[in-house]
């Protein structure tokens, strides 16, 4: 973790379970909204699930004093939850990580990736859930860094 520290991609900052709270309960609700619109819009209902996923690892780290920097990105998130916890749970932020990619291609499509379908959305919205309950769990098992 001092690495990404040093590196400028993870910033220490004062903790806040109220603010990792907050992120839980907008994954969820953005789940919801992913699993409703899966049909019509399947580009924006996966983006709906990435961002829940990601807003529910963002949370476990906040609790431990920790946020992504824009020179970390999205990727940090995974650098950081996969060092704490694979294992166990490497399983998990891999998930997340190929969902990252999934979402990248999704908004910056290089010409050669399919479109998302419907089918792609609910077969990871359920992969989403289980990330967002995981990280849910995780918020009281790390110490502040």
């Amino acid at each position: 973790m001092d690495g990404l520290i040093d590196a400028g991609k993870l910033q220490k900052v004062a903790t806040s379970r109220g603010h990792a709270d907050r992120l839980i309960q907008q994954s969820k609700n953005h789940l919801k909204s992913s699993a409703i619109s899966a049909g019509d819009d399947p580009e924006g209902a996966y983006s709906l699930l990435y961002t829940a996923a990601r807003k529910s690892l963002t949370a476990v780290l906040e609790v431990q004093g920790l946020r992504p920097t824009s020179t970390g990105g999205h990727v940090v998130i995974y650098e950081a939850l996969k060092a704490q916890i694979d294992p166990p749970l490497g399983r998990v932020v891999a998930t997340f990580n190929r969902m990252r990619r999934s979402r990248n291609h999704s908004e910056y499509p290089p010409g050669t990736e399919p479109e998302l379908t419907a089918q792609d959305v609910l077969e990871d919205l359920e992969k989403a859930k289980e990330i967002v309950e995981v990280a849910q769990k995780l918020l009281d098992q790390f110490p502040i860094f």
